[in-house]
């Protein structure tokens, strides 16, 4: 297999998402100069947009192609850094569990043959994972997921399908339930501080725009074993090319449902509504945990994959022992443009209904370095979204941005936010970031109105500091509704001198960033952890409590979807090992 990169043809010729697969296979047999009866299959692996000024806007194509005479095609062109054999990205299990131990139909078929990493896979018997006996030993084994967001849901899904019966516990409630409670919020101003945007099954990512696409370096394709997962569990099938895939709330609610479905048949048990008091710890392993119920469930292979808004679980597990320190993180606002502006600011001359058509909602992604040494950048930006509601505790109130698959609303949204580190701004405690996040929500709750309003400003009074007293053409989304105020005192000094002096900074970039009507709603503060609950490098285990893995990005350990559903998917190869060596 070839892979063949930087295949570029106009967008114009274009179908919405690709060309038909004849233009591109005749661009293909002219780039490697060959008959078409030697060109035996080809895929798209990935499909991204060359926009520079200086060329009309192209699609370009990395390929997967299979040819006769591979060989002789890859010495004509060895010079070539475009032509290459292709890397192999199909997901290898690291471990099963002995056949013996599992249940499901699918499992014999699954696994047949399968080889980790050059080496047979283990397949010993992992004692008690049929639930036979009725022995602490045989439970302890079982091993525990904490949090259905995307890290825990790939952990679970992992496992499962290794043959591993996981038992997940999640605090919120099952995702249709949950969608339910959080409109609660949204339409009448009543938080459920166990089910809500933060809380219950798909995690914080079900209320987003479903981006999925990370920096992270991958080198085992784990993020391609993410894409297939939810390309099987009812995605497009664009996600698995297009350069910038997203999914959009409404697509994710169902995914997670058929995800859900998955884990069970393979043997695994999900809980919802249940929340972790507490982690029984005994020389510094992991023997069990306790819900709010009372009940114990032994194990001693605990994935804790909350998310990054599990406060009290932060408090819990560092009043345990549970090595825990500070990390950076940011603070700042959402700010509302009307969409159409951001389209032709970013298409330029390009601009028009069909172009829009084929690349959908213009996106933006800037950086600015303030004369006070902070860092202010975009964050989440959601091209025809909304602003929404997205606080976990009473009496506090958080924004974030959240788009549908179609991306059509009328406004785009992002965070603009302000780096901040522990060793300037909080070094004190390892929960100190937590402290002053709670600080910041509790503020702009009375900001609000006290009533989970949020408090907002328009752009040109945030940059003259006077307050706002009536919108103009841009109406906000956040819902339940924005109270326009003074948003000086929202955030610390640093941030808001920062972000004034960001606003027309970023206006070079994007035509009208600094739209007087734009709308600032405050305040963003989820952005990340605020802490990390450090693991070893090799077992990915806590460094000081074994049998604790620490992951996704409630951990410190990711930021986003892919980024969470591929540690997710780390840390469950790391639990089958240990499971196996037992």
């Amino acid at each position: 297999m070839l892979r063949i990169t930087e295949i570029k043809l106009p967008i114009e010729q274009a179908d919405t998402l690709k060309h038909q697969d004849d233009q591109i296979k005749a661009a293909l047999l002219k780039r490697l100069e060959i008959p078409e009866s030697d060109l035996v299959h080809f895929d798209i692996f990935k499909r991204g947009v060359d926009a520079r000024k200086s060329h009309a806007i192209l699609y370009v194509y990395n390929l997967d192609v299979e040819v006769k005479n591979e060989a002789k095609i890859l010495a004509k062109f060895r010079k070539d850094p475009h032509i290459k054999p292709a890397p192999d990205t199909e997901y290898k299990f690291v471990a099963v569990a002995s056949s013996k131990t599992v249940h499901s139909p699918h499992f014999s078929s699954q696994f047949t043959g399968l080889e980790n990493r050059g080496r047979p896979l283990r397949s010993e018997l992992v004692e008690g994972l049929s639930g036979s006996t009725g022995s602490s030993r045989t439970e302890a084994n079982r091993p525990v997921v904490v949090g259905f967001g995307p890290a825990g849901i790939f952990a679970a899904l992992i496992l499962a399908q290794s043959g591993f019966r996981p038992i997940v516990l999640e605090r919120g409630k099952a995702v249709r339930e949950r969608t339910q409670d959080t409109w609660g919020l949204w339409r009448k101003n009543t938080l459920n501080p166990e089910s809500n945007v933060q809380f219950g099954e798909g995690g914080a990512g079900t209320f987003s725009d479903g981006k999925l696409y990370s920096q992270i370096k991958d080198p085992k394709h784990y993020g391609r074993k993410v894409i297939q997962e939810f390309v099987k569990a009812g995605a497009p099938e664009e996600i698995r090319y297009v350069s910038h895939p997203h999914i959009g709330t409404f697509r994710l609610v169902g995914m997670v449902e058929e995800m859900r479905k998955t884990i069970i048949e393979l043997g695994g048990e999900i809980r919802f509504e249940s929340r972790v008091e507490d982690i029984e710890i005994e020389d510094h392993a992991v023997q069990g945990v306790v819900l709010q119920t009372g009940e114990r469930i032994a194990t001693n292979h605990l994935i804790l994959a909350v998310g990054h808004s599990a406060r009290d679980t932060f408090e819990m597990i560092y009043k345990r022992g549970v090595y825990v320190e500070a990390k950076a993180f940011s603070i700042g606002f959402r700010i509302e443009h009307p969409q159409s502006l951001i389209d032709r600011a970013r298409y330029g001359k390009s601009y028009s209904e069909d172009l829009l058509t084929k690349l959908g909602a213009a996106d933006y992604k800037l950086v600015h370095h303030a004369k006070n040494g902070r860092s202010v950048y975009s964050f989440c930006m959601c091209p025809g979204g909304t602003v929404v509601a997205a606080a976990s505790e009473p009496n506090r109130v958080v924004t974030n941005g959240m788009s549908q698959y179609s991306r059509n609303e009328r406004n785009a949204n992002a965070g603009i936010v302000v780096g901040i580190t522990p060793e300037i701004d909080y070094p004190d405690h390892p929960l100190a970031g937590m402290e002053l996040q709670r600080k910041l929500e509790s503020h702009a709750f009375i900001l609000g109105g006290s009533n989970y309003n949020a408090p907002g400003q328009l752009i040109a009074d945030f940059l003259a500091n006077k307050p706002s007293t009536q919108f103009g053409s841009v109406t906000p989304s956040y819902k339940p509704g924005v109270h326009l105020t003074n948003l000086d005192t929202a955030l610390p000094e640093f941030a808001i001198t920062a972000i004034r002096e960001a606003i027309p900074e970023f206006a070079k970039q994007v035509k009208g960033f600094d739209l007087a009507d734009g709308v600032l709603t405050g305040v963003e503060t989820r952005t990340s952890s605020p802490i990390r609950i450090k693991r070893d490098d090799e077992t990915l285990q806590s460094i000081n409590t074994k049998g604790l893995y620490p992951c996704g990005e409630g951990a410190g350990y990711a930021g986003g979807i892919l980024s969470a559903g591929v540690d997710g998917i780390k840390v469950a190869e790391a639990v089958a090992l240990s499971l196996v060596r037992k």
